[in-house]
């Protein structure tokens, strides 16, 4: 690639964020310019649909950094502002107006866009998507005591934003196409438990329904569904999952599906191009090098420390089992590696307990845990993961022993 002057990073979320500052932390003395479409400063998501969503947590405590500490560290970050072309032959991006910025290395951070209600009333007033802190402060408003909540999606956000609006007292339905919640991301048990607690707290299902239409005249008043139903709604919250951020790279080039394709060190077809977070799809090194794009803030972190280290010509990052979690009520669910394809699952202590473990094995070797208020048994089986162990699931369902000394037994 030649040396390398000035980098640009294109995307000013967690992944971009955290790329600029292990940069200079690392050593790199040349020009960093950070884009970002976002007037704020790289911010924190996960507490977008907890905390922050609750009021608990203020705008300056979600980011990552005080946004006056980029310019003492002579790192250009450059807000409200999209990039609109990447001219590869003379390595050079192109951002609203038509500015021109000339790149040694070019870093995309894209993200991922929410999906829109392909529904007639998407637009009107009390519909919401759910991705930015601007999107949360615009729901904020609405989220008062005996409002009357729709959320269409149970995945993750759905159902954290159910929690949060059921502490804040609205009347809440949940709407799922599948016939159950969590159905892209755990085993059937596990999601039988959180469709219980959210019943148990108030909230109504309607699964495998399907939304028809959002009613109302300039604002919402309710989701009627194809089979006839109507749900009164004061408030709409889509949560049907979101799509990488692709457009820029497609302009140029670059390889995608469901995701730009990098190598493991988040290096696309062009040399001078990596991607990584929501917007990439990398090898994965603890599942035999599957591709895979995943939704994260560990995925975000990992990859601009897999770039930086590349990027300055330090050893190779070593990398973690991807992990995620997720707040809901007093329940924290802790997940490490992918469950994906597993084919016989083990548990270790009871539901009822509302603290248990559920491993995922593929034949005999340990592939992902869910652990629900369980941080001992999530640490361990993150361990054996990335180490490549396995125990038996007889082992790890034996309560009688302690994690810690189930894993250090492991071989």
């Amino acid at each position: 690639m030649g040396e390398i002057k000035r980098i640009i990073i294109i995307g000013a979320g967690q992944a971009g964020g955290e790329t600029a500052q292990r940069l200079r932390q690392g050593g790199f003395a040349g020009d960093i310019t950070l884009i970002g479409e976002e007037p704020a400063a790289p911010y924190q998501r996960p507490p977008l649909s907890k905390a922050y969503l609750k009021g608990e947590l203020s705008m300056d405590r979600l980011l990552l950094r005080p946004a006056e500490m980029y310019a003492e560290e002579n790192i250009t970050l450059l807000t409200k502002l999209r990039a609109v072309w990447i001219d590869r032959s003379n390595k050079k991006v192109r951002v609203e107006g038509g500015r021109e910025l000339p790149y040694d290395a070019l870093v995309l951070a894209t993200g991922a866009k929410p999906r829109k209600l392909p529904l007639v009333g998407a637009d009107l007033e009390g519909v919401f998507l759910f991705r930015t802190a601007g999107d949360v402060d615009r729901v904020r408003e609405r989220f008062v005591s005996g409002a009357r909540l729709v959320v269409i999606g149970a995945g993750y956000i759905g159902l954290e934003v159910a929690a949060v609006a059921r502490q804040c007292g609205l009347e809440v339905t949940v709407v799922e196409t599948a016939v159950r919640p969590l159905a892209r991301v755990t085993s059937p048990e596990v999601a039988g438990f959180f469709l219980d607690e959210h019943t148990r707290q108030g909230v109504r299902f309607v699964l495998g329904g399907q939304p028809a239409v959002l009613k109302g005249q300039d604002r919402v008043t309710g989701v009627a569904l194809t089979d006839g139903m109507e749900i009164p709604a004061d408030i709409v919250i889509a949560g049907i999952g979101v799509t990488p951020d692709i457009a820029l790279a497609e302009q140029c080039g670059l390889t995608v599906a469901n995701g730009i394709l990098t190598d493991r060190h988040c290096r696309t077809a062009d040399p001078a191009i990596y991607a990584i977070g929501d917007c990439a799809a990398r090898p994965m090194v603890h599942f035999e090098g599957r591709i895979a794009r995943l939704e994260s803030v560990h995925n975000a972190v990992e990859g601009a420390k897999v770039v930086a280290a590349h990027l300055l010509g330090a050893k190779d990052h070593t990398e973690e089992a991807p992990w995620f979690w997720s707040d809901q009520y007093d329940l924290k669910l802790q997940i490490a590696g992918l469950f994906h394809g597993y084919e016989h699952v083990a548990f270790r202590g009871v539901m009822a307990d509302r603290a248990f473990a559920a491993f995922y094995y593929k034949g005999e070797r340990l592939i992902a845990v869910d652990a629900v208020n369980k941080p001992a048994e999530y640490l361990g089986a993150k361990m054996l993961i990335q180490t490549g162990r396995s125990l038996p699931p007889a082992v790890l369902e034996d309560t009688s022993r302690p994690m810690k000394e189930l894993v250090a037994s492991a071989r």
